[in-house]
């Protein structure tokens, strides 16, 4: 019997990535772009040449925390602030939360199979990447 995927594919993490680098490359910046499955699991992880050191983990952590809420990371921050009802949501997780922009989970069908972290640039410009990303998917089908 033939297996239907709810996560995404090394394939798909590719061009997701390519599209993702071409934006970033746009910009001017070097990047770090991750993208991880429905488990949350990294699938694929691209820095590029001379992309800031302390993005790694961020990238890698943005596309995790998207994955883990099903929510942005820039719409988790607005949830985030204080008095809002998630404050203190980034120290949950180990830590591993992270709550600007720059995340973004992937939709197929209805159904989160995986999500995407972009980071380097200013926080709007993570999120054109991460955009750029999920638009290079959408494409495809």
């Amino acid at each position: 019997m033939p297996m239907t995927s709810t996560s995404l594919k090394l394939d798909e993490a590719k061009r997701m990535l390519s599209s993702a680098e071409a934006k970033a490359t746009s910009f001017g910046i070097a990047y770090n772009i991750a993208v991880v499955d429905s488990g949350g699991h990294l699938i694929a992880f691209v820095r590029q040449d001379e992309a800031l050191i302390g993005s790694i983990d961020l990238a890698i952590n943005k596309a995790l925390t998207a994955r883990l809420f099903d929510k942005t990371t820039e719409y988790l921050a607005t949830l985030a602030g204080p008095g809002q009802p998630l404050f203190g949501i980034h120290q949950t997780n180990r830590g591993n939360v992270v709550i600007f922009g720059g995340g973004i989970p992937v939709v197929r069908d209805g159904r989160i199979i995986g999500a995407v972290g972009a980071s380097a640039g200013s926080v709007e410009q993570d999120i054109a990447v991460a955009e750029a990303a999920i638009s290079a998917l959408a494409e495809a089908r």
